[in-house]
Parts: C-alpha cells; structure tokens; sequence
C-alpha cells in the first residue's frame, strides 16, 4: 500500500468518498430493481418501461406523474433497510467507522454509514443540507449526504432535474467539497471507473486545484478498485487521481482487505 497514502490516513489528512459499491455489500437493491418499481407504481411493463429511457429520465417521469417521489421515497427507505440487516456483520463499514476519516461524502441515500456508526458508538455530525452547516461539533467527524438523504426527500439526486442541478457544483454543500479537498488527500470507495458521476467529480476536483494558487501542492487522491482498467488509470493519473487495484475477484473481499490494511 502506498506510504503517501497511510500517512495520510493517520495523520488525519484523508477523505473518504464512498459509493454505491459499499451498500451492495448489504445485499441492497439496485437500480434495475428500482426502475422495476417505478414501472410498476405507474402500471407499465417493467421490461418495456425500461426501454425508454436512461434511469434518470424514467425517475423524471414518474415525479412529473405522481407529483413528487412520495410514495417511491417511502418504498425506498423501506427496501434499502431491511431489517434483516445486521450492520454490526459488515467488515466494510465497521473499517470505515473505526478510521481515522475527518470527513466522509457519500452519494448514498441510505443510512447504514450513520447505522454503523451508532452501533459503535463513534460520534458523528450529519449533512444532508445548508442547514446542517450551522450544528456542526468541532473536532467531530462529518458524514456528508452529497446526493441527498432518505430523511430529506428535497435533497434526493435521482431524476433528470436534480441530477442537472448537481452538475452545477454550485451550492452549499459544494462550496464545502471545494473548502475541504483544498486541505486534504481524498479515497474514494465503491465507485466504478464507468460511472458519469464519479467522473465529473474527478474532473471538478481537478479544476477546484487548478484554479488555486495551491496547485503544485495538491495531495494526491486515491480510487480503489479490483478491476483492472489501463484506460481509466491513464486518464485519471492525468487528474491526479491514482488507481489502487487488488487482485481478489469478490469485489466485497477486496474492499475488506484493502481497508484492513489501512485502517488497522
């Protein structure tokens, strides 16, 4: 493992962005059971609904219908915690919690990072949104919803208009991003190297570093990842983001050991 990137780690100076790829360790639904759900709270045919547009433009869709995302919100929270969940089982997010992380983004909606870390009893300061900034506890770790929360059906990224006004990169909560990454390196978790999302990020912190008389002082960031990708490591060096890659196939056990050996 990289010597930049412990030090980082106990120094306090690294953080950790996780994905989507962390909650699919729980077994939780994916975006394809999600526009099953949709299709079928709008009576269409799962299979053809889904032909008919990018996940984000079905979501759209189904607000502009039903007037808001109300009742798919509510089916959500409910599906993304079930309570057969034990987050005390998860290796991955007791790591996590027991790191030496400041900050923690996160672009998931559920709660099992807040879970995790009740069931550990390690404090923390949620942020879900601008008013949230005002009740933050000096000195105690923040866990930022920067795709919003299943408590705050307002700040939930998942249709065509929420997701447009994220590429914005213009509110409050970006205006923190920038603050933050200026001070510190940044790993990323649970994220593909395909994911748009993910990308523009990268890009925006690029260009949060390039527009600072800082830049040749940048810390270097981290994606980790147990697949192989010359392209994306080529591209992303480019933005000063380097690929740690692990050579174990599960994905789940990868992820585990990776944080194994960071955190412990």
């Amino acid at each position: 493992m990289k010597h930049e990137l412990i030090e980082a780690h106990r120094s306090g100076k690294l953080m950790l962005f996780v994905g989507a790829g962390v909650s699919a360790n729980l077994g939780l639904p994916d975006w394809n059971a999600l526009i099953g759900r949709i299709a079928e709270e709008l009576e269409y045919d799962p299979k053809i609904f889904a032909t008919y547009g990018t996940p984000l433009a079905l979501a759209e869709f189904y607000r502009k219908r039903m007037g808001g995302l109300g009742a798919l919100r509510s089916w959500m929270d409910r599906a993304w915690h079930p309570p057969s969940t034990d987050i005390t089982k998860s290796e991955i997010h007791r790591l996590i919690t027991l790191g030496k992380f400041p900050k923690i983004y996160t672009t998931n909606y559920d709660r099992w990072l807040e879970n995790a870390h009740d069931a550990l009893e390690v404090e923390y300061d949620k942020i879900k949104s601008v008013a949230d900034l005002v009740r933050l506890t000096e000195g105690r770790r923040q866990i930022v919803k920067l795709h919003g929360d299943f408590d705050l059906e307002d700040s939930i990224v998942l249709d065509e208009t929420s997701y447009f006004k994220r590429l914005d990169f213009d509110t409050p909560l970006d205006i923190k991003l920038r603050a933050d990454v200026l001070g510190s390196s940044v790993l990323f978790i649970g994220y593909s190297l395909n994911d748009i999302n993910i990308r523009l990020l990268f890009y925006r912190l690029t260009e949060m570093w390039g527009g600072s008389s800082l830049a040749t002082a940048r810390p270097r960031s981290y994606i980790f990842t147990n697949r192989p990708n010359p392209v994306a490591e080529e591209v992303l060096g480019h933005w000063g983001i380097e690929m740690i890659v692990s050579d174990e196939g599960d994905p789940g056990k990868a992820l585990a050991e990776f944080l194994r050996q960071l955190v412990t």
